[in-house]
């Protein structure tokens, strides 16, 4: 392994693992604000026990994706110093603004954590809200910085330097709308399908406990509303991808020679080396239609992008499949459950349909990676597309292997302790509710 694939390999780990973390903090704090309105509302215990959990789950993930974030932050600078001294005074922004709301949503958590039966009911709750708003507000700066690197802009590239630096030009890049609404979109998708199918399973399990019943209808809406817009934004991701990113579009395709009424291709290994898609499922037109509006429509292939910046074929183009299929199977399952809302009640409770919502648990997160694998891998050679490309922009210390395995190992033990801290809660919450609603004992 040399450095510079060492090199990548660390920031494709930190940011997988980053990823799942900065997911569900961004969207559990509305579940457990839902979850404190309804108990507002009705007076219900069950709810408030269910948002004192949900809350107890958000401060475990942003603990562990505070330490996960920092240490991305750092990797930026230490692996990648070529790409830091240009980047640094134009994307600056973003990064200083999400961190003032990452102070933000650490207060309003504070606040809500340790304010109960301390500040006015409906203050509180407004610190919950407040925790949501400022954890997605968050994430769309970070990914507006990301979003500059696909499509760089706010400054003047003279020779090997940026001039007439303009930080909110940068920010407000042409990428950054579609790419943060499908990333703010995909948050949601993957975790609220996580928690429905989660409460799903253990509410078939133990078919007496209100709490999961509840649960579930709280998670169950978003992953429904989700599933629907994600479609949406991906569509007008893939549009913009075509303007401005046509190598990264072929790649996703394996779309090898520029033509007009381009098929799109389903599935399919692709061969570089032989320019075709063996075991494709092809539909006509299909790709000129959804890159360009029109079925006649030329669409670049990588016959016109120079053999030195063709981007992985074969990894962007798996990925991308996944990540499609992934969203069209859970679109599916979105639409079983508003059937069986409306006409098939009985299937709420069926054992065959806990299950296919227990199979969702980890799906929406394997199509973030996916997603993100897209992004990241199909941008190559470029670190900042075509402008500095990656290679020119690592640090000149070697051993970078080891600080790879390090980080990996790191990251593992962040998530094992984070799968073990949310069983615990999970456990632990159920116990709570059993002893709350269990039948006192008449005495002999």
């Amino acid at each position: 392994m040399d450095d510079l694939l060492a090199g990548r390999l660390q920031m494709a780990t930190s940011l997988g693992f980053h990823i799942i973390f900065a997911s569900i903090s961004m969207v559990m704090p509305f579940f457990m604000a839902v979850a404190q309105y309804r108990w507002l509302k009705t007076g219900n215990a069950t709810y408030k026990l269910l948002a004192k959990s949900w809350a107890k789950g958000v401060a475990i993930f942003f603990a562990i994706g505070a330490v996960s974030g920092t240490m991305l932050s750092f990797e930026l600078g230490l692996l990648w110093p070529g790409f830091m001294v240009h980047a640094g005074p134009i994307i600056g922004m973003p990064f200083s603004l999400e961190g003032t709301f990452f102070f933000l949503e650490a207060i309003a958590l504070g606040m809500f954590l340790y304010g109960w039966d301390r500040l006015p009911q409906w203050v509180h709750f407004g610190s919950g809200v407040v925790v949501g708003i400022a954890g997605v507000a968050s994430g769309v700066l970070v990914v507006a910085a990301n979003s500059w690197m696909n499509s760089p802009s706010g400054f003047d590239w003279v020779g090997d330097h940026a001039e007439n630096i303009d930080p909110m030009a940068a920010m407000a890049n042409a990428a950054w709308f579609t790419q943060a609404l499908h990333m703010t979109l995909a948050a949601f998708f993957a975790t609220s399908f996580a928690v429905a199918g989660l409460h799903a399973w253990l509410r078939f399990k133990r078919p007496g406990n209100e709490l999961h019943a509840k649960a579930f209808g709280i998670a169950m809406p978003f992953a429904v509303v989700a599933a629907f817009l994600m479609p949406l934004s991906g569509d007008l991701a893939a549009k913009d991808v075509a303007i401005r990113q046509p190598a990264k579009l072929a790649a996703m395709e394996a779309h090898f020679h520029t033509e007009r009424n381009a098929d799109l291709i389903l599935g399919g290994l692709p061969d570089p080396q032989t320019q075709t898609v063996p075991y494709a499922l092809r539909i006509p037109g299909g790709l000129s239609f959804l890159a360009h509006g029109d079925f006649n429509a030329e669409v670049t292939g990588l016959d016109r992008i120079p053999a030195d910046e063709h981007p992985p074929v074969v990894i962007t183009h798996i990925a991308f499949q996944i990540m499609v299929g992934i969203g069209t199977l859970m679109v599916g399952v979105a639409g079983l459950y508003l059937i069986a809302l409306r006409w098939r009640r009985r299937w709420l409770t069926a054992r065959w349909f806990a299950t296919l919502l227990l199979g969702c648990v980890p799906l929406g997160f394997v199509a973030i990676e996916a997603g993100w694998t897209v992004t990241e891998v199909g941008r190559q050679p470029w670190i900042l597309y075509g402008i500095l490309r990656t290679a020119d922009s690592l640090t000149p210390m070697p051993g970078l292997v080891y600080t790879f395995w390090l980080t990996t190992t790191v990251y593992v033990v962040l998530a094992f302790v984070a799968a073990w801290l949310l069983t615990r809660q999970i456990r632990g919450l159920s116990l709570q509710f059993d002893r709350a609603h269990a039948p006192l004992t008449q005495p002999l």
